[in-house]
């Protein structure tokens, strides 16, 4: 038989307990409920930077493709021919309206080139000599020159862009020169403003064929000459 006495005690003890445990416990806290979930937080936002002004890449002249590659016509060649001349070996002779240029190799012969030559009112003629050679030459306009073209720059570097070509031979005291092109199509034509032009490969053929001191006869345009023999390679 159940004493309901000793019932109710125990169950006043169990409460009294489990009160304890709780007291000693502390409180309890609440997880924090999120209202929005779907707002995500924003990322901090970065301190500002000092303004850079823009820096453009200085340009730079790309080397060009063999210019020469230019088919020649074949007249216009390197090539050695049949030349009579009193001159001694290693004159060079410019034949300027036949646009060649003969270095005297001796013995009825000569080492020939196809030129370009000054256009009209700029050819010369006379008796100079080399007092100068430059590979890859700068080019300063001359004063004559900036006044009849005064967009030319004041000075160009040497390189394939550079309007003296591969190699330039400075004749005497004059503003002109025998160089090379970078326009190998203008070789046989009136183009120039009185300078005596071959192609690149041309030039540095020459250029290695003479020396300073070299004796340079120009012709004038009034002595054009036929072509004298056929080349002999």
């Amino acid at each position: 038989m159940i004493n309901l006495d000793t019932l109710k005690k125990n169950s006043r003890a169990v409460a009294f307990g489990a009160a304890a445990v709780i007291a000693c416990a502390g409180p309890v806290k609440a997880a924090p409920v999120q209202l929005f979930p779907f707002f995500q937080p924003l990322p901090p936002i970065a301190a500002p930077q000092p303004y850079q002004p823009y820096q453009a890449t200085p340009y730079q002249a790309v080397p060009s493709e063999d210019q020469d590659a230019i088919e020649t016509p074949a007249r216009f060649r390197r090539q050695t021919v049949s030349y009579a001349t009193r001159e001694a070996p290693g004159t060079i002779i410019i034949d300027t309206p036949n646009t060649y240029l003969y270095l005297v190799l001796g013995n009825g012969q000569a080492m020939r080139y196809g030129i370009g030559v000054g256009r009209d009112g700029f050819t010369w003629s006379g008796t100079q000599s080399v007092t100068k050679k430059a590979e890859w030459p700068d080019w300063t306009p001359p004063p004559e020159m900036i006044a009849r073209q005064p967009y030319l720059p004041r000075h160009m570097a040497g390189g394939p862009g550079n309007p003296l070509g591969a190699r330039a031979m400075y004749l005497g005291g004059t503003i002109y020169r025998i160089h090379g092109t970078n326009a190998p199509d203008t070789i046989g034509k009136h183009v120039s403003s009185g300078c005596i032009r071959l192609t690149n490969d041309d030039v540095a053929d020459l250029y290695s064929r003479v020396n300073v001191g070299t004796k340079v006869i120009v012709l004038p345009m009034t002595e054009r000459r036929a072509e004298l023999g056929a080349a002999t390679r």
